[in-house]
């Protein structure tokens, strides 16, 4: 029911969420407070979304999907696969860098569990074009073939979600995407086929 809302509401409600959520511990925060940040009857919100969570859900749910788009877009016509992965990643940073607040309650502020057993966590259409890269790299003998496409994925979500954690820890000193090529080769590293680094100097 959210789509009925007017579009100014939608926006007060977004960026309460947003603030809120990214300065605020989650279980503290209330549907009282987002009333009250946004000028929004608590009843409007409870109505249209039912709980604190659904409502958070719903907006993460917006910001990761406007990501999904920013990576679509950005892939058109890279046909190497390196590059390809090389674009994600440093999207990735350049967008937590750019959305500061969304990355801190993807990463920092979200109970993982609850967010974990709702629709919203799987993002199938970021996930599925992340797989469908993965696959392609290892049936082609470029990507470590010894390991589940999903497991590549989790590495490379892992780097990208501790460096965006201890950005935001060490002050934010410089940019996030300074070093984006410098670490992405270090990913790379750990992600392409073993059997390509030639055999092993038992000297």
């Amino acid at each position: 029911m959210a789509d009925q809302l007017s579009g100014d509401i939608h926006k007060r409600l977004e960026n309460a969420v947003l603030e809120i959520f990214s300065n605020s511990d989650f279980h503290r925060a209330s549907i009282r407070d987002i009333a009250h940040k946004a000028g929004v009857s608590f009843t409007t919100i409870y109505k249209h979304y039912g709980s604190k969570e659904q409502l958070v859900f719903a907006f993460v749910d917006i910001w990761m999907g406007k990501l999904t788009d920013r990576i679509v877009d950005h892939l058109q016509g890279i046909e190497n696969l390196k590059e390809k992965l090389r674009k994600v990643f440093w999207l990735q940073l350049d967008y937590y860098e750019r959305h500061e607040g969304l990355g801190k309650i993807v990463f920092m502020t979200l109970p993982m569990k609850t967010w974990m057993a709702d629709s919203t966590f799987d993002q199938p259409r970021m996930m599925s074009l992340m797989i469908d890269v993965l696959r392609q790299g290892q049936d082609e003998g470029i990507l470590n073939p010894y390991v589940r496409a999903g497991t590549l994925l989790d590495f490379l979500m892992g780097f990208v979600q501790r460096s965006f954690f201890m950005w935001i820890l060490r002050g934010k000193k410089g940019s996030l995407t300074a070093q984006a090529n410098i670490m992405f080769e270090m990913v790379w590293q750990g992600m392409a086929n073993p059997d390509n680094f030639g055999p092993k100097s038992t000297s």
